[in-house]
């Protein structure tokens, strides 16, 4: 039996990684300081959750087939200077991915924006399709128990992120995966506290593109100026394939895809989900599965969690929760729920909440980005604002910034509740953007309004 230790192993992917592991019969443990739910009942539930937070060095014996090291731990962290003393190889989740798939077909999906929604199709269409597949993807998805598996399937696909690997190993995570089939959806900047430079940031996609291998196949958005450069300006032997959005047309707020064996009806809609669909076409044609069995399986796909997802509905209005915090994410999704019912009032609520969205100096990268809502709405946590350090921006700093005069400020979370719960959702949608909670606003009342 193979032992692997988990040095904070409460991560979103590592629990999962954890739960994979044991699932397939390997001994596992773990460390964390502090884990948050739902991480820590399904590591419970498992048999796996620490007895106690804190580091331990006593866990980490010579007899471990190796330890995997996740990003919220430290550089001086005891039990990673302990697995060092005892030579145990040291993995960061990639380096762990690709040692268990060293055979595999290994297909990747980069992208500032649309990496989940990319997955999430494939995964869909793969699974509807009953073909053998891994997979490690960033988020939770509908019909899949956990974020993360590892068989004997033939072919993986992994969300590849760009972000960096280890406290050991400052690389991107998605250059350790080593692609055969790569996509890459999107570059837009954000997190400029982990890059600060974005000629610096545009080159990670310009070297993953590089690592294309010449039986191999480099699937990217011509329709995003920055890809399409990137991709048309390497040298590289693979197979180059462009993607526009899948055509469409929308009708009484339903979107069909325009196909050769005529319309398609689809659960997704707006331009830039309707360009994660054909990215996701081109991958799965790739892989063998025909245009058929892909647009039969599509029509099942209710879209990835928080992303534009549908919560509640009532006639003609609509409550809406996306995971969108960058600008061209913001952007991307208020304009696709006023394309999709463009008779319709829309009301967008952005939570700024990462570091780059609430820094004073990134602000100018948000103009326009609300520009077809019907009202703008901005909630800040002056906590988080704290926590990170920053300073907490006023209402005119960001009218100035989303260049949008009308633009509301709200700053405590019961007050954004009252004043949503006292709007009249006649012939409206309601659209909540966050990475964040909203400081744990309470949404049932919310959604009572749409009942």
């Amino acid at each position: 039996m193979k032992k692997y230790h988990f040095i904070a192993v409460g991560g979103a992917v590592m629990h999962n990684l954890a739960l994979a592991l044991n699932q397939k019969g390997y001994q596992v443990t773990g460390s964390d300081d502090e884990i948050y739910e739902p991480s820590k009942s399904r590591l419970e539930k498992a048999g796996i959750l620490p007895n106690e937070w804190g580091w331990f060095p006593e866990k980490i014996s010579d007899d471990l087939d190796g330890v995997i090291l996740g990003m919220h731990a430290r550089i001086d962290n005891p039990e990673l200077i302990k697995a060092k003393e005892l030579n145990l190889p040291i993995y960061s989740f990639p380096e762990f991915i690709f040692n268990q798939s060293k055979d595999k077909t290994r297909v990747v999906i980069a992208g500032s924006h649309g990496k989940t929604s990319i997955t999430s199709i494939i995964l869909h269409v793969l699974k509807d399709q009953g073909i053998d597949f891994d997979y490690l993807v960033g988020a939770q998805i509908e019909g899949f128990d956990l974020m993360v598996k590892l068989s004997d399937a033939p072919i993986i696909i992994i969300e590849g992120d760009e972000y960096l690997t280890s406290p050991l190993d400052r690389r991107s995570k998605f250059f350790h995966y080593h692609h055969d089939i790569g996509l890459v959806s999107g570059i837009a900047w954000d997190h400029f506290n982990v890059f600060p430079d974005f000629d610096e940031y545009k080159d990670l996609f310009k070297q993953f593109m590089e690592m294309t291998p010449e039986d191999g196949k480099l699937i990217y958005c011509e329709v995003d100026p920055l890809v399409k450069e990137t991709a048309e300006s390497i040298e590289s032997n693979g197979t180059k394939i462009p993607y526009q959005a899948h055509p469409s047309e929308i009708r009484n707020g339903k979107t069909y895809l325009k196909t050769s064996n005529g319309e398609i009806p689809i659960q997704l809609f707006g331009e830039h989900n309707l360009q994660n669909l054909q990215g996701a076409k081109h991958i799965c044609l790739s892989l063998g599965l025909s245009e058929e069995g892909f647009y039969s399986s599509i029509q099942k796909f209710k879209g990835a969690a928080k992303r534009l997802e549908l919560i509640k509905e009532k006639g003609d209005s609509h409550l809406f929760r996306d995971f969108a915090h960058a600008p061209s994410k913001l952007k991307a999704t208020s304009d696709a729920v006023k394309n999709q019912y463009p008779d319709s009032k829309l009301i967008s609520v952005q939570e700024l909440h990462t570091y780059s969205s609430l820094n004073k100096d990134f602000l100018p990268n948000y103009a326009g980005t609300m520009d077809l809502a019907d009202e703008a709405i901005i909630y800040l946590n002056p906590h988080v604002v704290a926590l990170k350090k920053l300073e907490l921006m006023d209402e005119e700093t960001l009218r100035e910034g989303f260049k949008r005069p009308d633009l509301k400020l709200f700053t405590d979370s019961e007050e954004l509740k009252e004043y949503l719960l006292s709007q009249n959702y006649d012939n409206t949608n309601l659209l909540l953007m966050s990475s964040g909670n909203y400081d744990n606003m309470e949404l049932e009342e919310i959604k009572a309004k749409f009942d």
